[in-house]
Formats: C-alpha cells, sequence, structure tokens
C-alpha cells in the first residue's frame, strides 16, 4: 500500500477518496490563495481559469512537502474554480454575493476547472527535487433554471459561501444542476481517473493507494 496525502481539508474531496477506498492523511496546506495568484499572474504565469488552478493546486501540494506526515507517500494538491461569462468565480464567502451569482447562473451553463498536481515523495532527499505531474481536468456544468425562492433557501443554508462557483454536486446544490458534461468528479474537486492517470505517469499502481482494510 502506498499513503496517499491530500493537501487540503476540503470535507468532499476527503469524502470522495474514502468512497474510492482511500484513507488518506490530510494536511492543511496553508496556502494564501489569493496573494499567489497574484504573484503568479504578475510573473505571467497566469492569463486564464485553468493555469490558475493549475499554479494553486501546484502550490498548495509544494506546502506541504517538507511536513513529517507527508514523508514516504504521495501528496496531492487540488483547486478548483467556475468559469462563467470569462469569469473565475471562486468561494463567494458572503450571502450576497452567492445570491447574484446564482441569479446570473441559473439556467445557463459554466465550465468547472480542477487543478490537480501529484508529489512522489515516496524517497525524500536533502536537496532533490522529487518527481511530480499535474493535470487540469473540466466539466461543463450546466445549471437548472431555479426561482428566487429556491436560490434564497440556499443561500440561507450557508453552503455555497464555502465552494467554488457557490454551488456542490454531492451536496444541497446537487437538485439545482440540470446535468454534468464531463467527469463529474472534477465538479466535486478531485477527479479520481485524473488522480489514477497521474499517480500511474509517476510508477505508481492506483490500486495501491487503496486502504481497503
Amino acid at each position: 500500500m502506498t499513503q496517499l496525502i491530500l493537501a487540503s481539508t476540503s470535507p468532499a474531496r476527503l469524502a470522495l477518496l474514502r468512497a474510492g477506498g482511500i484513507e488518506p492523511t490530510t494536511i492543511a496546506p496553508g496556502v494564501d490563495e489569493d496573494a499567489v495568484a497574484e504573484r503568479a499572474t504578475s510573473m505571467g504565469l497566469i492569463s486564464n481559469t485553468a493555469e490558475m488552478v493549475h499554479v494553486l493546486a501546484k502550490a498548495k501540494a509544494e506546502a506541504v512537502i517538507d511536513h513529517p506526515d507527508a514523508r514516504g507517500g504521495i501528496i496531492i494538491g487540488c483547486d478548483s474554480s467556475l468559469e462563467f461569462d470569462g469569469e473565475a468565480l471562486g468561494k463567494p464567502h458572503e450571502p450576497e454575493v452567492a445570491r447574484e451569482r446564482w441569479m446570473a447562473m441559473r439556467g445557463r451553463s459554466g465550465k468547472l476547472y480542477s487543478g490537480h498536481w501529484v508529489i512522489d515523495n515516496r524517497d525524500p532527499r536533502p536537496g532533490v527535487t522529487p518527481p511530480a505531474v499535474g493535470h487540469v481536468s473540466v466539466a461543463v456544468v450546466n445549471f437548472a433554471d431555479i426561482t428566487e425562492r429556491e436560490i434564497d433557501a440556499y443561500v440561507a443554508t450557508g453552503e455555497p459561501l464555502k465552494v467554488a462557483g457557490a454551488f456542490t454536486i454531492d451536496g444541497l446544490g446537487g437538485a439545482f444542476l440540470k446535468s454534468i458534461e464531463g467527469d463529474a468528479h472534477t465538479v466535486i474537486g478531485l477527479s479520481l481517473p485524473t488522480l489514477r492517470e497521474l499517480v500511474r505517469s509517476l510508477g505508481v499502481e492506483y490500486t495501491d493507494l487503496w486502504n481497503l482494510g
């Protein structure tokens, strides 16, 4: 068995991995996402949503590489954002922002991007950069044409305030999504098919991540 280290405190990502037979070690990356994105943009590394989630996923994975609990395992960092009307939408935080977004999104579509960065930290050595690989997955989210009453009720639960794009697929918001085009795991924030491809490219069998005992 190979231990997976999840550089995230996201309950949704943890639940997804557990449902897939993986019990990861979770470590909070403590990354200032706004500061990282601003610096990367000034360096010309970010010009669109896909590049932004890629940079942030990489930063999160690298932030935990020296943590004692991350040594000897495979690290994954993730970041997600909804692209709607050409704008990257992260967590709304405020009820007014979430409501405004839903008023605009209902009956329309957006693209949910999830960045993944995987580091092979099984054999950490001082001064040696471990192998790493990344990928950005994307899914088209078609929103239902929900009512203002439904929007107000959903925002009042607090759920959309804490998630990218102001919605979930695996929670209360799932009823307000008409359909998903692409890998639904991407919408949760961690694509299991993408994780499989990335770890295999690093010489790790995906099934070795399972802890089914």
